[in-house]
């Protein structure tokens, strides 16, 4: 009832629209997310190329499958521009841009190569953005004076990821 209310008052006087991650700022940022993201996109490039079509079973629940897969995908690489725009956008000031002056290109390469991830099932643009997103890991636990170590990932796709170092 009071949802309708303020959806009536809403068409009258629009109430101002606000999205945030954290605008507090809860001042808790970790690019795991945006690994975890990247990695799920190569998972999901890998199913869908593992996908035979040349079965009959395939016309329906092939078709079915390919479609869920591919939304994931797509899914995953818009996370991958959203964590990777909210540290950058929130986390990253000054300080940081000083000591990492080329951290606005590595960004723009992130959404680049998200955006032909969401395009395209190439593995190899998959690992790409990986490789970016793990240079995006290290650059941030930088300057926080954090060491990191490489290390492969314990699941499908099995490939490296920075993690910060614990010591």
């Amino acid at each position: 009832m009071i949802y309708n209310m303020l959806k009536e008052i809403n068409t009258i006087i629009p109430f101002e629209e606000v999205q945030a991650h954290c605008d507090i700022p809860c001042k808790i940022y970790d690019p795991n997310a945006t690994q975890i993201a990247a990695l799920s996109v190569i998972r999901f490039i890998d199913l869908i190329n593992e996908l035979d079509g040349a079965d009959a079973e395939f016309k329906i629940s092939g078709h079915a499958q390919l479609s869920r897969l591919t939304r994931q995908k797509e899914i995953h690489a818009s996370n991958v521009k959203n964590e990777v725009c909210i540290i950058w956008g929130d986390y990253f000031k000054q300080p940081q841009f000083d000591q990492f002056p080329n951290i606005h290109t590595l960004v723009h390469n992130i959404m680049l190569a998200a955006s032909a991830c969401k395009q395209t099932v190439s593995r190899s643009k998959g690992i790409y953005l990986l490789n970016l997103v793990n240079e995006f890991s290290e650059v941030f636990w930088a300057t926080k004076g954090i060491s990191t170590v490489k290390s492969k990932c314990p699941y499908p796709p099995n490939e490296q990821v920075i993690y910060p170092e614990h010591g």
